[in-house]
């Protein structure tokens, strides 16, 4: 079970800039007391703030961002990998192929008859959204041609059901070189566009289906590279206006890269403790194509590597696993690839994963998994040992006496791999786009009705997007938990687990968008 804290020297350590958690955190072990104190006096917030500041640099000397498939994430992962061997640790980089795309303009889509119109773009930052937006994974052109409706169900049925270019057969007939128009339904937006594209299609434009609730621009996703012709997503609303008349001629351009790549994991093995108890802790390092990343997941990442690069030499009980994460931003793949490449002996001998995604949010709430489903909200309780997880930040917070609540395992970051297949998991959020509400305000500050995070996503996800508070804070939770279960003689969960197979629970964080 976790180990109780010492609550007064842990408030007071924390009051200064070193992380220095009580010896009461960790259970007997070789290391001598002494030795550990050191180790964790030396994990301080301006460390962190260091290789925050070297993730901006790396951002800034790379187009300002460190997505997965830039030179900036390379540089990353370089970074990252450089001081864990230098801390003693075995560094894995592991590469894995994904499907990588960028709109690198803003798209065009212009009516040429038999009404001159412009319609308003979706920029590729997704900063508004306008009248059409690009599909992820669209190929590139240019192409001005008359619209050829495909099987539209106008005005729409009650409910949704459209076949709109879900079979070939619906191109019967279609003039090659035209634009695809097709409407939103029961198969895939990929099926739509490779039908068309088979067809001999310029281009297609695809828009919504028309019932309530299915109205507005699509912002969706082709699944994979491969086509390449533009395909745009629209309103319902564009969608009726192009339908009639019969030989409306569009303008239709998209500036994109659509290709798969190779990006990496960096993991870092301890080099003591027992091989079949391994405690592992993970961050994404990649950011969004739109910016640096810094809050997401820089924060995440740069406190985990803090505390990571002072642990490599202790004598721990237990081993220790630290990750980070390639192309988590295109759908936890980084995560994905790691946990389905392992073979069932290996999975059983990760006792715990912990996750630390957006650590340090301006706006901020210290939220912990929530892996006893107490808070009876979204996703179930996490696998056994769960519960142990969040009762061990629990009680980190309550010794410093700061509020925290729960949050919903929804499948938006990393840990969604591993509890797909039973490993105990937990971990720290201090909030994205969601909006902080008045009780959350009262509890930690900040301004009520707004995003925890304004900059999520964006550009302005900079240096400038820390809270230092929440930070340090969250950099002593992350130390606290590693020293705890590094050392500890009882590891939350079963001591044996069943054998499990499945795949990740997806949230909202796979940023392709809809696919049908």
């Amino acid at each position: 079970m976790p180990l109780h804290l010492n609550t007064g020297v842990l408030r007071a350590a924390t009051a200064a800039a070193a992380i220095a958690l009580p010896l009461s955190l960790v259970a007997p072990a070789t290391a001598a007391p002494d030795e550990r104190q050191r180790t964790l006096q030396s994990i301080t917030l301006p460390n962190a703030k260091r290789h925050l500041t070297a993730f901006q640099a790396i951002s800034d000397a790379n187009g300002g961002t460190r997505a997965s498939g830039t030179p900036g994430y390379a540089a990353s992962r370089d970074y990252v990998a450089g001081l864990l061997r230098k801390a003693g640790y075995n560094v894995t980089v592991q590469p894995f192929a994904f499907p990588f795309f960028r709109e690198n303009s803003t798209g065009v889509m212009n009516q040429i008859s038999p009404d001159a119109r412009t319609y308003t773009p979706t920029p590729p930052d997704g900063s508004v959204v306008g009248d059409f937006a690009t599909m992820t994974y669209s190929g590139s052109g240019d192409v001005t041609a008359t619209v050829q409706a495909v099987d539209l169900v106008l005005p729409p049925s009650p409910a949704p059901g459209s076949t709109s270019g879900c079979e070939a057969a619906d191109f019967a007939g279609f003039t090659s070189g035209n634009i695809a128009l097709l409407q939103r339904g029961t198969c895939s937006f990929e099926i739509k566009a490779q039908n068309a594209q088979a067809a001999g299609a310029g281009g297609a434009i695809i828009f919504n289906e028309g019932q309530p609730g299915r109205t507005d621009t699509l912002q969706g996703t082709l699944g994979n590279p491969g086509l390449t012709i533009p395909v745009v997503g629209t309103s319902f609303a564009v969608g009726e206006d192009l339908a009639s008349p019969a030989g409306t001629v569009v303008r239709l351009k998209t500036d994109t890269e659509s290709e798969t790549r190779t990006t990496w994991n960096v993991l870092a093995e301890s080099r003591h403790g027992d091989p079949s108890k391994v405690v592992m802790a993970g961050a994404h390092l990649d950011s969004v194509l739109p910016g640096p990343g810094i809050n997401d997941n820089g924060s995440g990442s740069a406190a985990l590597l803090e505390t990571a690069v002072h642990l490599g030499k202790l004598p721990v009980k237990n081993k220790l696993r630290f990750a980070w994460w390639g192309a988590e931003e295109l759908g936890l793949l980084g995560s994905e690839h790691y946990v389905g490449n392992l073979s069932e002996a290996d999975r059983a001998k990760v006792a715990l994963y912990l996750n630390y995604d957006m650590v340090a949010s301006p706006n901020f709430a210290y939220m912990i998994y929530d892996g006893d489903d107490s808070d009876a909200t979204g996703a179930p309780a996490g696998p056994p040992g769960s519960d142990e997880i969040e009762k061990t930040f629990e009680r980190y917070y309550d010794a410093l006496k700061l509020p925290h609540i729960g949050t919903d395992f929804s499948g938006r970051s990393d840990y969604g791999p591993f509890i797909a297949v039973g490993i105990p998991s937990g971990g720290l959020f201090t909030g994205a786009e969601g909006i902080k509400t008045a009780r959350e305000a009262e509890l930690f500050g900040g301004t009520a009705g707004a995003a925890y995070d304004g900059c999520y996503h964006q550009a302005c996800d900079t240096i400038a997007n820390i809270d230092d508070r929440a930070l340090k804070v969250n950099l002593g939770a992350i130390a606290h938990s590693a020293v705890t279960y590094a050392f500890s003689r009882d590891l939350p969960g079963p001591a044996v687990r069943p054998a499990t197979s499945g795949a990740a629970r997806h949230g909202d964080h796979d940023h392709g968008g809809l696919a049908r």
